[in-house]
């Protein structure tokens, strides 16, 4: 059958300055690991999940985890002050990868504000599309779209580092 990946994010903006993210990520309902809301390092919930990629591997993508909260948290905080959106509120975040029993596979990103969806990307043009067509919305909107550089590594890691890393992780696990 087919398998998918999911990393879950919640990130509450308590004022302008504290911001606190939780993330879990799945393997269809296997939980794989957490985020240490601390540090946010990966937490590792199954043994074979570690060894499952090169040392040099896990490093990458915990660089690229942290330097996509650092950049989440300002984006998002920067966007609530210049469009007075009241504190506190709580921002979600899933992407993921979908691997077919033929080898094809597709990638998904979506966003939540406050338990309501906010956006979601369309994989087919690249696009971000408004769940909410809020000021708050339309600026992120307008932000990721003007960010390619954001869209075209979401594809090269959802497109190709996600489901090289699942077939390992499906191989140990």
């Amino acid at each position: 059958g087919s398998f998918t990946v999911r990393l879950l994010q919640t990130t509450t903006f308590q004022n302008t300055s504290y911001v606190e993210t939780e993330g879990v990520g799945l393997l269809e309902d296997i939980e794989l690991g957490s985020l240490d809301k601390h540090n946010w390092s990966i937490r590792f919930y199954q043994p074979w999940m570690h060894p499952a990629l090169p040392h040099s591997e896990w490093e990458t993508i915990d660089t690229m985890i942290k330097m996509y909260l650092y950049k989440f948290s300002h984006l998002i905080n920067k966007g609530a002050m210049q469009r007075d959106v009241p504190y506190p509120f709580v921002a979600q975040c899933m992407a993921g990868c979908k691997l077919y029993p033929n080898g094809t596979s597709r990638f998904f990103a979506s966003m939540g504000y406050n338990g309501q969806d906010f956006l979601s990307l369309d994989t087919g043009n690249a696009t971000w599309t408004l769940s909410q067509n809020t000021s708050l919305s339309r600026y992120v909107q307008a932000v990721l779209q003007n960010y390619t550089a954001f869209s075209d590594v979401l594809e090269i890691i959802f497109n190709t580092t996600c489901v090289d890393d699942m077939e390992a992780l499906l191989s140990y696990g």
